[in-house]
């Protein structure tokens, strides 16, 4: 369960007997501490109180541990949508940092989804399992998933023999078009590949890879995010915060070949 306070922040919770350490929150035993509450009720720790509510991906993402910048859900959501993912899907994450995206495919797939998550560094990968064992922990429909520790560019091979084609890829290294013929190779007719690109030169080089390779490019731009607030004098009016962009987004698909 997570305890969550008014303003969204939240603290995942096992209801099992022993003492934790909740930062945020202190020490003590859950089964002492939610003895004679339910999910819905409000309950006071130390000074703050929190209402108790079912975990789900919101409070995962909330409570995650972070070292490598995240894909956010503004570009996770249109890519999950756009691709076409969804329960039963076999998906590739190159680039798995945080788990940031991870979590948001992992929450769509069903356990009958197959996400194959490739890091090469070990202190990104080390906090993304982490968050993903975290999450599988109260996921009744958790993906069968594999972390790779290795290069993309190599992971071809391994790929094909954990789920023998891809109905997704979604490329977050810094340089995409490097793999992009690798990982094509292992897309099924019909599946698609997404590069995602902070700058405009890295846009271009993976549009060109994606080209070169056959794919038809369906998307490419950005998702901009503009939040509202209220005003002091009644009504409401854009935030003071900047317009949200993260990065560019490059979506093909791979078609059949050309009769002879």
């Amino acid at each position: 369960m997570a305890l969550r306070e008014d303003d969204g922040r939240a603290y995942l919770v096992n209801r099992v007997p022993g003492e934790v350490k909740i930062k945020g929150l202190g020490r003590f035993d859950p089964i002492t501490l939610l003895n004679g509450y339910s999910i819905g009720d409000r309950i006071r720790v130390g000074h703050k109180s929190l209402t108790i509510v079912d975990a789900s991906l919101p409070e995962a993402r909330r409570n995650m541990n972070r070292r490598a910048q995240t894909i956010g859900i503004k570009d996770s959501g249109f890519l999950i949508s756009w691709m076409g993912i969804g329960v039963g899907s076999r998906v590739l994450e190159g680039g798995h940092g945080s788990a940031g995206l991870a979590m948001n495919l992992a929450n769509v797939m069903g356990s009958r989804g197959t996400l194959i998550s490739v890091e090469n560094r070990p202190e990104h990968a080390e906090v993304g399992r982490s968050n993903m064992e975290r999450m599988n922990e109260f996921s009744s429909e958790f993906p069968d998933w594999h972390l790779l520790e290795m290069d993309l560019a190599e992971s071809a091979s391994k790929v094909i023999e954990i789920c023998g084609e891809l109905d997704a890829a979604i490329i977050d290294i810094a340089e995409p078009w490097t793999v992009v013929k690798n990982i094509a190779e292992t897309l099924r007719v019909g599946g698609r590949l997404a590069c995602y690109c902070p700058t405009t030169v890295q846009l271009e080089k993976s549009w060109n890879a994606c080209e070169e390779q056959g794919l038809v490019i369906e998307f490419a731009g950005e998702m901009v995010e503009r939040r509202w607030s209220k005003a002091a004098k009644g009504g409401v009016r854009p935030g003071n915060q900047p317009m949200g962009h993260t990065a560019f987004l490059l979506i093909g698909a791979k078609i059949a070949d050309e009769e002879e």
